[in-house]
């Protein structure tokens, strides 16, 4: 940094022109002493200057710049609900009030956001950023930034790191690397770490405190929560029988031989997905059961139609009119044995679905169902974009066991269909 800062050679690498004090003091290695903050120097500080570059790039380069802006505001307000995931209904607008956590909830979704946002150079503006290369800046980003997240480092990972950093921006945080190999992986001496355990420790307890004499409220509140937590680590029932998913919120109950009926009565009150689960619900179920060779079912058979269901893994799938005054149809991955894998073109032994109704089917035992839409790569040839699958919505329509379900996961809607693989 030195060298560039005296050959006034600094702007090729990205840093300001400053002489550094600690040049003076020769015993001293201030990048030694001083070890990085993922949360400052990355979330709230290059992310952050990304995104406003990004504004900036977009109003001073296109004639209808801050409609660009307002596209990209429309964009983050589309995002679907995940959960983990901040929704940014008022877009960037508040940019300069976000936490880190609402900007690694940005860095989660941005790139889908700038794909395909603009077109070519037709105003003829010198220095044009190209979409393309925006995007590459994201995908990048994203790609340095889950590295940085690991919890161990072998040789290999230092070098994938190593490269990331210079795809995204020559050197930026090159000193990184050599901190790493001495001190260890970036989690363990984050600021992110301490001012988490006051948020968790100091000021939640203190907001539900009648904010007189606190100390004690505060440690009487602490204790509760480690009772708490302790209890339920330990609490085992061995009498219960561990269930693979757990159904919440029933919405219909009707027998297999007044299904029609039904449907036909409730068709007016619920989504359009919800309607098209309706109109496939009888063929799906009859091509399910000829799996099966010994089983039969009869018309007098209860079937239960739930609003979620929580997955083995704890993740919960929602089939629903209305979450929050908003409809929420779970996207989800579907694991393929090795024979079925085989057949289809599948992400790493996954299939990913749109589920439109949760149902369980009283027999003994009782199915536990799942009626999906599926969705297949749009193109054969190039399967992936940006590290993501490239999907698109097919008439294919089927039911699946919950107990195969691999977990919930985040399509991003556009034109198409994306998985988000930057959830982290």
């Amino acid at each position: 940094m030195r060298k560039h800062f005296e050959n006034d050679t600094q702007r090729s690498v990205c840093i300001e022109s400053v002489h550094n004090f600690f040049w003076n003091l020769p015993n001293i290695n201030i990048y030694l002493t001083t070890v990085p903050d993922r949360m400052h120097h990355l979330d709230l500080g290059l992310f952050r200057y990304q995104i406003i570059f990004t504004c900036d790039i977009l109003k001073s380069q296109h004639v209808n710049g801050n409609k660009l802006v307002e596209e990209v505001d429309h964009r983050l307000a589309a995002i679907p609900r995940f959960p983990g995931i901040k929704i940014f209904f008022n877009g960037l607008q508040s940019i300069a009030r976000l936490t880190a956590s609402e900007y690694r909830s940005l860095m989660k979704v941005m790139i889908f956001v700038i794909d395909n946002l603009y077109d070519k150079n037709n105003n003829e503006v010198d220095n044009f950023v190209n979409n393309d290369d925006l995007t590459k800046l994201y995908e990048y980003w994203n790609e340095m930034y889950i590295l940085s997240r690991y919890k161990e480092f072998s040789e290999s990972d230092l070098e994938k790191f190593n490269d990331a950093i210079h795809r995204w921006a020559r050197m930026f945080v090159y000193h990184i690397i050599d901190s790493i190999r001495s001190y260890g992986a970036i989690n363990g001496y984050t600021t992110e770490t301490y001012e988490s355990l006051h948020k968790y420790f100091v000021k939640i307890p203190y907001r539900i405190s009648n904010k007189k004499d606190v100390e004690p409220q505060l440690l009487r509140t602490i204790k509760c929560q480690a009772i708490s937590i302790r209890m339920s680590q330990h609490s085992v029932n061995l009498a219960k029988t561990p269930r693979t998913c757990k159904f919440s919120a029933r919405l219909f109950e009707f027998s297999l031989q007044d299904a029609n009926t039904f449907f036909n009565e409730k068709k007016d009150s619920v989504d359009n997905k919800m309607q098209t689960g309706f109109a496939r619900f009888i063929s799906c179920l009859d091509s399910y059961l000829d799996l099966f060779d010994s089983f039969t079912i009869i018309g007098k058979t209860r079937i239960n139609i739930y609003r979620s269901v929580t997955l083995k893994n704890s993740a919960i799938m929602r089939v629903t009119n209305r979450y929050h005054n908003k409809v929420w149809f779970s996207d989800i991955a579907i694991s393929m044995d090795s024979e079925e894998s085989n057949n289809y073109i599948s992400d790493k032994g996954l299939c990913y679905g749109q589920a439109l109704l949760l149902a369980e089917v009283l027999t003994d035992p009782p199915l536990n169902l799942a009626l999906i839409q599926w969705y297949d790569f749009k193109s054969k040839r190039n399967p992936y974009l940006y590290g993501c699958p490239h999907l698109k919505l097919i008439e294919l329509y089927n039911f699946v066991a919950i107990e195969s379900i691999h977990g919930v996961v985040h399509i991003v809607p556009r034109f198409e269909y994306f998985v988000n693989k930057y959830i982290f």
